[in-house]
């Protein structure tokens, strides 16, 4: 088996250890040189130093390195469940499962995944092994020689027998719990086998399915496919790939500021857990054409329903400021109440202008509903009627959905205590965002008819 690149990422890393450790004695000592003066005392701090940049180097040498981060390794197992996602204080220990990939699966769990990434647990300042032994080159890492107890990368460091044996049953210890123990706060729970009987189980995190969920949403959203696609769509341009979203995401944080503390694979993700949305669904009611009303503007209607509550909040603040004088503040409230009803009063209109597959629904016989509320709320209709795509063209029909609209408001606004009139349901008919929303959807319209 080729490994000639793991050897030379071996290399390589140890180096990436020990130049930051050069760099920082480097500028000790000169620190210190620089406060003195006496040319022996200078001397005699040079040649220390030199002697302990010496030991430095040596102790990083791959031979010498590999020796002490075996002799280390017995501080960190090796897991795919880790039991401080549970509690952080937990005392459990890990399990380490790379069960095969079963089809089929009715739940999501790790038993889904094909070669589960491995995690580490124990203590965080050995986790530069941990890195070593995990950091893939061509599709292979140091940890799949150890399962295969195969020790020729090793040997590329050394020629001593012993010496290369000690370094894989040292590192082939981290992939071995000889004590399955649990503990008091790790969860459990109790599952009947039979009258007063019972399993107690005590479940743990995955951790390396958490790792596959995290790869996979950090590829659909940080990528620089996903980045490109992204580009496109604010550009409004097309993209050749698909855009992959996951809408309403949760993030649990794992182990506060110290995410080591809790596991390798959870410091590398700095501690984010996502979350993927589980709520049920909500219902959302079907729009259905009103055949069989004259209008949408009366007391029960659908589109009354959908603005009870705005409407009753309205006519509560409009008896709530009766007796005051009218003032800036109380006409610019009472607009923005009368926008959020016209707003919704637009939205209704927009679902069933959309009903495609029931375009045309207004030429039906059974439809009732009066002309006017015809033309605007069925435009798909105008795809196979000229006659109506004309007369709906013409633009008539909107003056007479605005004054509905009016009277339809002063009636729900009505109160024993106030009464509106003419002058008020001209107020609601011209609203500047009324007349807005009419010019953007006809825009809109007459744009997709093009």
């Amino acid at each position: 088996m080729g490994h000639d690149g793991l050897v030379q990422s071996i290399i390589a890393y140890v180096d990436s250890r020990r130049q930051p450790k050069l760099e920082a004695f480097d500028k000790d000592t000169e620190k210190k040189l620089a406060g003195l003066s006496d040319a022996l005392e200078i001397a005699a701090v040079r040649q220390r130093a030199a002697e302990q940049r010496r030991e430095l180097e040596q102790r990083y040498e791959v031979r010498n390195w590999l020796t002490d981060a075996a002799k280390k390794s017995w501080q960190i197992k090796f897991a795919t469940h880790a039991p401080k996602y549970s509690h952080g204080d937990s005392k459990s220990c890990g399990i380490l499962s790379k069960s095969v990939c079963l089809e089929n699966q009715n739940y999501m769990s790790s038993v889904c995944i094909n070669n589960p990434v491995v995690d580490a647990i124990g203590n965080a300042a050995v986790f530069d092994v941990v890195k070593l032994l995990l950091q893939k080159i061509d599709g292979m890492a140091l940890i799949d020689f150890l399962e295969k107890d195969d020790s020729s990368v090793f040997r590329a460091f050394s020629n001593d027998e012993d010496l290369v044996h000690e370094w894989m049953s040292c590192f082939k210890n981290m992939l071995r719990n000889d004590e399955l123990k649990s503990h008091f706060l790790s969860k459990q729970l109790y599952f009947p086998i039979g009258d007063n009987q019972y399993h107690l189980l005590s479940p743990l995190f995955s951790s390396s399915l958490a790792q596959a969920l995290h790869q996979r949403l950090a590829q659909a959203r940080f990528s620089e496919q996903a980045k490109a696609i992204s580009a496109a769509v604010r550009a409004g341009k097309w993209h050749a790939e698909t855009r992959v979203m996951y809408p309403n995401l949760a993030v649990q944080s794992m182990g506060g500021t110290k995410p080591q503390n809790i596991s390798y694979l959870n410091s590398t993700r700095g501690g984010r857990n996502w979350l993927l949305n589980c709520a049920a669904p909500q219902w959302l009611t079907q729009s259905k054409p009103p055949l069989k009303h004259t209008s949408i503007f009366y007391r029960s209607s659908e589109f009354s329903a959908i603005a009870r509550d705005a409407v009753r909040q309205l006519r509560a603040y409009l008896l709530s400021v009766q007796p005051r004088d009218s003032t800036m503040e109380i006409r610019q409230r009472r607009a923005a109440g009368v926008d959020e009803v016209i707003d919704m009063l637009f939205s209704y209109a927009a679902g069933l202008q959309n009903l495609e597959a029931q375009a045309g629904w207004s030429a039906e016989a059974e439809c009732r509903l009066k002309r006017s509320q015809q033309l605007w709320l069925d435009p798909l209709r105008g795809r196979v009627d000229p006659d109506f795509r004309a007369e709906r063209e013409a633009g008539d029909w909107q003056r007479e959905i605005a004054l509905d609209f009016g009277v339809w408001l002063n009636r729900q606004l009505e109160h024993e205590q106030m009464l509106f009139s003419e002058v008020e349901r001209r107020e609601w008919s011209t609203a500047p965002l009324f007349k807005q929303r009419l010019r953007e959807f006809e825009a809109e319209w007459a744009e997709a008819a093009l």
